[in-house]
């Protein structure tokens, strides 16, 4: 299994909320993804300005192929646009 901690820093409120309606988008579409074990966005309680992407894969297969979904295709480059993105993969 691959866990995948993706960090998210908004530079302010709005960038905030359009971060979160395409990770809402981008969370539905990728939990339908062959493989997908868990997918969620949380955001900071004790600080505002962060979000986090929280991805479980069942296979290396199956997270490459959900990287070159549409909708990952799409919406993470974004995502990528307004808010800065900080990897952290584990595999378990």
């Amino acid at each position: 299994m691959i866990r995948l901690n993706v960090f998210l820093a908004v530079a302010d409120n709005k960038a905030k909320e359009t971060v979160k309606k395409l990770g809402a988008e981008l969370v539905a579409a990728s939990r339908k993804d062959k493989g997908c074990v868990a997918y969620d966005m949380f955001e900071s309680t004790t600080i505002p300005a962060n979000l986090m992407i929280c991805e479980t894969w069942a296979s290396e297969e199956d997270l490459a192929a959900h990287m070159a979904a549409p909708h990952f295709t799409s919406l993470v480059p974004q995502i990528e646009q307004i808010a800065p993105m900080k990897l952290e993969k584990f595999t378990f």
